[in-house]
């Protein structure tokens, strides 16, 4: 496992420097990676458990207290019965993840393999994830999902732009939020051999897939804008939008007549994806879905769109993930909605503390990143 020296440390703390942060991101980043200085090489003896987070993606998440440094982390444990070169190939590839410190990618401190599991020990996010909270809230407002917005874009161009990385996973469950108000990406997909690995425990995901992945084609940065555009559309109606729902349900949903529905579906409803439950977040009451119906909708029909409801410019954004988003003058950092959601200002750390039921810090990050 790599340790982080003094000579690390600096040189991490350098690359900082490259990055457009404001002082607050700068400094919560230098302290994170102080604290990892403590952390020395992990194993299993020293992780003690205090609860389960969740689980998903092939594994089950732990808090942890790491006991030689004190620091409090997510324990991340893969059960994955390969032979000991591909185990140690994905150790290595994993190590990676020391180099990616962004204000929008969750930290890392480390991996190991111990009694048959790979350990993957990250920064712990207090608030958990943004299916958890849609869970709570029912539905997230668009002030909200503007800020999520922008760390989602901020944290795909980090990783491209500065590791050639793809996340390959963007969806609501990898998407963890605090109570000082930070948005951060987790689960992206920096080890080719634990992909490969985990390949037959993937199909949930697979609800997420862009069409092109699906098809096998070239997989690009624009496969992870569609499975974002596909995520706010879940987050802001409360449930899976594949099928759309019909002018009566989104009436349930909303609880009044939505005009101007976008594209959504008026004829009987069609059966829902399948894992997905009929309470899933709304009153999404269709039958289960088959996965091959949902995959076949994916690549043949036209992606969920938002109803009339919201704003023109988050619409607009919305239905750009899909093939729109193409080439440095039309790319999402620059669209109307992300302008306009970096210029107000939103307290995200209070909504997400009110939600949840959180305690919020003295001094929260507030919208403005």
């Amino acid at each position: 496992m790599l340790l982080l020296t003094r000579t690390n440390l600096g040189a991490l703390q350098k690359k900082l420097e490259e990055l457009e942060l404001d002082e607050q991101q700068r400094k919560r980043l230098e302290a994170f990676l102080t604290q990892k200085q403590k952390v020395g090489e992990l194993k299993d003896d020293d992780c003690e458990k205090i609860c389960e987070l969740g689980a998903g993606n092939g594994g089950v998440v732990f808090k942890v207290s790491h006991r030689p440094s004190g620091l409090i982390m997510a324990r991340k444990l893969i059960h994955l019965e390969i032979k000991p070169a591909i185990r140690n190939q994905i150790i290595r590839e994993l190590q990676v993840l020391h180099e990616c410190n962004s204000p929008y990618i969750v930290g890392f401190y480390g991996a190991f393999y111990s009694d048959g599991e790979i350990s993957i020990c990250m920064e712990h996010m207090d608030g958990g994830s943004l299916d958890q909270s849609l869970k709570k809230a029912g539905k997230i407002p668009e002030q909200i999902l503007g800020k999520v917005s922008i760390a989602v874009i901020k944290g795909l161009s980090y990783l491209r732009e500065k590791h050639k990385i793809m996340h390959r996973d963007v969806k609501p469950s990898n998407i963890l939020v605090n109570s000082r108000g930070e948005i951060k990406l987790c689960d992206f997909g920096v080890s080719g051999q634990l992909i490969d690995s985990m390949a037959n425990s993937f199909v949930g995901t697979r609800s997420y897939m862009s069409p092109e992945r699906l098809q096998g084609t070239h997989y690009s940065v624009q496969s992870d804008i569609w499975s974002m555009g596909l995520s706010l559309v879940e987050m802001a109606i409360g449930r899976f939008p594949i099928p759309p729902p019909d002018s009566m349900e989104l009436e349930q949903i909303f609880g009044f007549p939505v005009e101007g529905d976008a594209g959504c579906s008026q004829s009987s409803p069609k059966p829902c994806p399948p894992g997905r439950p009929s309470s899933s977040y709304g009153p999404d009451s269709r039958p289960p879905m088959a996965i091959f119906e949902l995959l076949d909708y994916i690549v043949n029909e036209p992606p969920p769109k938002l109803p009339g409801i919201f704003g023109a410019e988050f619409q607009d954004f919305v239905n750009k993930c899909g093939p729109c988003f193409n080439g440095t003058h039309n790319s999402p950092q620059v669209h109307s909605f992300i302008k306009q959601s970096e210029a107000e200002e939103v307290d995200f750390a209070g909504w997400l503390c009110s939600t949840i039921g959180l305690s919020q810090p003295v001094t929260p990050t507030h919208g403005t990143m």
